[in-house]
């Protein structure tokens, strides 16, 4: 697993900024249509490292003028979703910016119970005891979801 990314971003408009030149990147050269609403939703997903509800989303699109009715927010949160720009987060019911976005990648999602904070980290799904247990029966993993519940550094706090 590669280190988290999350938890540890120092420098969060230049992590927002790279991540929203590469996902434009992504839309040119696949041919992707990045509408002023999808843009905007990935945006917010970006202004900070939580999970967000789809109605979350709709709140602030709708303050903007961006739309007022729950299809906005869940048809710009699916196109991000299917692109790769973007990451449901199935135990919180809420939406994240994907790190890599674009890319395919198995990621494990790392939650603070506390604040909300979701970390990003890279897996192999053909490596450890999962990857061990599929080989042994012939089966052949396409798709896992891995959520971890805990605390991040902030809300643990200074260890003594």
């Amino acid at each position: 697993m590669t280190d988290p990314i999350g938890f540890q971003c120092t420098n969060h408009n230049e992590c927002k900024s790279t991540l929203l030149a590469e996902a434009k990147a992504h839309c040119a050269e696949q041919g992707l249509r990045m509408t002023p609403v999808r843009l905007r939703t990935l945006e917010i997903l970006l202004a900070e490292h939580r999970a967000l509800g789809a109605y979350d989303v709709l709140a602030r699109l709708s303050e903007e003028g961006l739309g007022s009715q729950p299809p906005v927010a869940y048809r710009a949160l699916d196109f991000l979703v299917k692109a790769g720009f973007a990451h449901k987060i199935e135990a919180l019911n809420a939406y994240t910016a994907c790190v890599h976005p674009g890319a395919a990648h198995s990621p494990a999602f790392l939650i603070c119970r506390n604040c909300q904070t979701v970390a990003e980290a890279g897996t192999q799904i053909a490596q450890g005891r999962l990857g061990d247990a599929a080989r042994a029966t012939g089966f052949i993993i396409e798709h896992t979801v891995v959520e971890a519940t805990g605390l991040c550094p902030d809300c643990i706090g200074p260890t003594a």
